[in-house]
């Protein structure tokens, strides 16, 4: 929003005072602005034709209350920053999860496509692509809603209507992940038969592996879009640490037990390690980058 207005007797007013104002009167929100209007039935349809259109419940009529967006049964204005203050979680959380599947998305489709072109095999398997999906479909979407509420959000200026819904630090976030996993799996797919001394089996495993790893440490990255420290707050939210343990446990599980239904064969210790610290890698490549002024 643009500014809180109020029109009472051609003096400007904030609208925490329209709203705590003795007299009964109807806060609109018509544009970007918020107005105070009288009680005639004929401005009602301001608030149906405004973005959001504010009444209170106490002193409020019920028209009003019935053409508005939201009632404020308490009359009390810190209720609407209430309100603001869970919207931008919401919308902050939809941020988060847009940037890592589009991540996790450029990445698989980017590495598919070219191996596919150029050696006519791709790496991941559909079995193996739909267990990306739903491990980090499901878990990450559980992992990145349950970061705690803070007043941090509060300090950011408002999101215009206008402003894409993927911002620029969004952007170079998803970007520089992307290619990062991209330039490592490629290498892989092309010399990790030589680098590693395996066979076709083991290559392909450790593709799949390191990707998925990519991923469940790209969670981390996610919960601070612009932040460089992704650790603020970790020891707090044990639902996702929680999260985060059971994917690496099913993980394990889909490489060295169900080898027939993924299409994998078992590690060592050895491969496992290099797997989790070519993915590990992602944590200061994040903080590096976000020096970058977006």
């Amino acid at each position: 929003m643009c500014g809180f207005r109020s029109e009472l007797n051609g003096h400007p007013y904030r609208v925490a005072e329209a709203l705590l104002a003795p007299t009964r009167r109807r806060v609109d929100c018509y544009g970007h602005c918020v107005r105070e209007e009288g009680r005639e039935e004929w401005r009602l349809g301001i608030l149906k034709e405004a973005d959001i259109g504010l009444s209170v419940g106490i002193q409020g009529t019920e028209v009003a209350k019935e053409s508005s967006d939201i009632v404020i049964l308490d009359d009390n204005f810190t209720s609407v920053v209430t309100v603001l203050r869970w919207g931008r979680y919401v919308f902050n959380n939809i941020q988060k999860f847009i940037q890592f599947q589009l991540t996790v998305n450029i990445a698989a489709l980017v590495i598919n496509f070219i191996a596919a072109t150029t050696s006519g095999e791709v790496p991941l398997t559909a079995v193996q692509l739909l267990w990306v999906n739903l491990i980090m479909d499901t878990f990450g979407a559980l992992a990145l809603a349950t970061e705690r509420l803070t007043n941090d959000l509060m300090t950011k200026p408002a999101v215009g209507r206008t402003k894409p819904l993927i911002s620029n630090i969004m952007w170079m976030n998803l970007i520089a992940q992307a290619l990062y996993q991209v330039a490592v799996l490629l290498t892989l797919q092309f010399r990790g038969k030589s680098i590693f001394d395996a066979d076709e089996k083991v290559k392909n495993t450790l593709i799949f592996n390191t990707f998925v790893l990519f991923q469940v440490f790209n969670e981390f990255n996610g919960r601070k879009l612009e932040k460089k420290n992704i650790f603020k707050g970790l020891h707090k939210n044990r639902l996702f640490l929680g999260i985060i343990a059971i994917a690496i446990i099913l993980q394990v599980v889909m490489v060295e037990f169900l080898k027939r239904f993924a299409d994998t064969q078992r590690l060592n210790w050895g491969q496992w390690g290099i797997c989790i610290g070519i993915a590990a890698f992602s944590w200061p490549l994040d903080w590096l980058y976000k020096w970058i002024p977006a």
